[in-house]
């Protein structure tokens, strides 16, 4: 037990130093070359070029959004105009643009018999099954109508009266493809106290009028047909127009500030956000309901219902600016000389275990020197170093010693 202590307590007071074998072999030599080569080239091309890691990034971007959407259209026979078609009506990140119009007038507070299809009904006791349902236009009473006792009945429903049909035919409103959406986006880098627009400074009222957003033409111009933003993300307007459904209008920030400030500037990106749900069976597109209220002469109120088939718009600003910074520098510059070293790992790896002569190479690369060994060397010549072997050819570099393939 306590040579087995004593070993552990040798073993862990021991010191390992490097030992510089030289090998020369092609073979070895020309693998060692590119695992360095190309470690050097990936820290060069994608680290500093690519990811500019010679940088510290501001990903905190601050960001304000307002938008305006313009143009005129027909629905049912009216001429529909921005305060008619387009929900919330305070310009923000996240608008609606309705195209289609479900329109039930003239509601009051009463009873009336349900015009969804799943509460058909025979007797009164079909109706009470289905006390407490949320897809009924009012609460049901449990009273089956019928307008003859040879017809269909209908359970009847307590709520805003007459209920809402949305198995009406409309057609959707195909101009909604020729309305422009302006967008006006600041953004601030905390970071660099650095605040950017989305369109340049320098642009006049006669410019922007004119404009249109074209990514190769007219990339910084902040008008957008709609008609081209549902081209940009394959969309048919028609279809689209019919059910509804909701895009995306990416803004993304990428500023190197090494540049010129003026080269900080947006890029815009267009995506349908729901077409995951596209292909289901329920589901589809995007409509919502709104009522507008009124009251007769003698106080009592009633509303106007609308179900709105629309294209919801949510624009998102993504980004991030660097500027050069020396402690970034300096620990990717470590990490890439670091890393050069992994070409000896590997050619060690081939060395030690697939090439022949590896038992040689292991009996010239690891060796063991005792405290015993070393006081017995000096005591034959105190004046003198350890020495090497007389088998073992010395190379050029100091310490180092050479084996080749003869």
């Amino acid at each position: 037990m306590a040579s087995m202590v004593s070993g552990c307590v040798t073993d862990f007071f021991t010191y390992e130093t490097t030992k510089s074998v030289v090998v020369k072999s092609w073979s070895v030599g020309i693998i060692n070359r590119v695992v360095q080569l190309l470690i050097i080239a990936y820290f060069v091309g994608w680290v500093f070029i690519h990811e500019k890691a010679y940088q510290v990034t501001d990903t905190g971007i601050e960001s304000s959004v307002m938008t305006k959407v313009k143009g005129f259209g027909y629905h049912n026979n009216r001429v529909m105009d921005v305060a008619d078609y387009v929900s919330p009506s305070q310009g923000a990140a996240v608008f609606c643009i309705m195209t289609k119009l479900i329109v039930t007038e003239n509601q009051f507070q009463g009873k009336c018999a349900e015009t969804v299809s799943m509460f058909n009904c025979d007797t009164d006791e079909d109706c009470k099954k289905h006390f407490g349902a949320y897809l009924s236009n009012g609460v049901i009473t449990g009273v089956c109508l019928k307008p003859s006792n040879d017809s269909q009945g209908m359970c009847e429903i307590e709520g805003w009266c007459p209920t809402e049909n949305d198995s009406i035919k409309s057609k959707p409103m195909l101009d909604v493809k020729n309305f422009t959406i302006f967008i006006k986006n600041s953004i601030r880098f905390p970071l660099f106290n650095i605040t950017r627009g989305n369109f340049p400074s320098d642009l006049t009222s006669d410019q922007i009028k004119n404009c249109n957003y074209h990514p190769v033409t007219n990339p910084l111009c902040p008008i957008f047909r709609v008609g081209d933003v549902l081209s940009y993300t394959k969309q048919d307007v028609a279809e689209l127009a019919k059910k509804g459904g909701e895009i995306g209008i990416n803004i993304q920030w990428k500023c190197n500030l090494d540049l010129d400030i003026e080269k900080c500037g947006p890029k815009y990106s267009f995506t349908r956000l729901d077409a995951p749900f596209e292909k289901n069976a329920v589901s589809k597109g995007y409509n919502f309901r709104f009522a507008k209220y009124f009251k007769t002469e003698n106080g009592t109120e009633f509303r106007t219902l609308h179900k709105a088939f629309a294209i919801r718009f949510d624009i998102m600003v993504t980004g991030n600016a660097g500027k050069f910074n020396t402690i970034p520098t300096l620990i990717n510059l470590v990490a890439a000389f670091t890393s050069v070293g992994l070409g000896t790992v590997l050619c060690d790896v081939i060395l030690l275990n697939f090439m022949k002569g590896a038992e040689q190479y292991k009996a010239k690369k690891f060796e063991e020197v005792s405290e015993a060994q070393i006081q017995a060397i000096l005591s034959q010549s105190p004046s003198s170093q350890l020495s090497v072997k007389p088998d073992i050819k010395s190379s050029c570099d100091s310490g180092a010693i050479s084996l080749s393939n003869d």
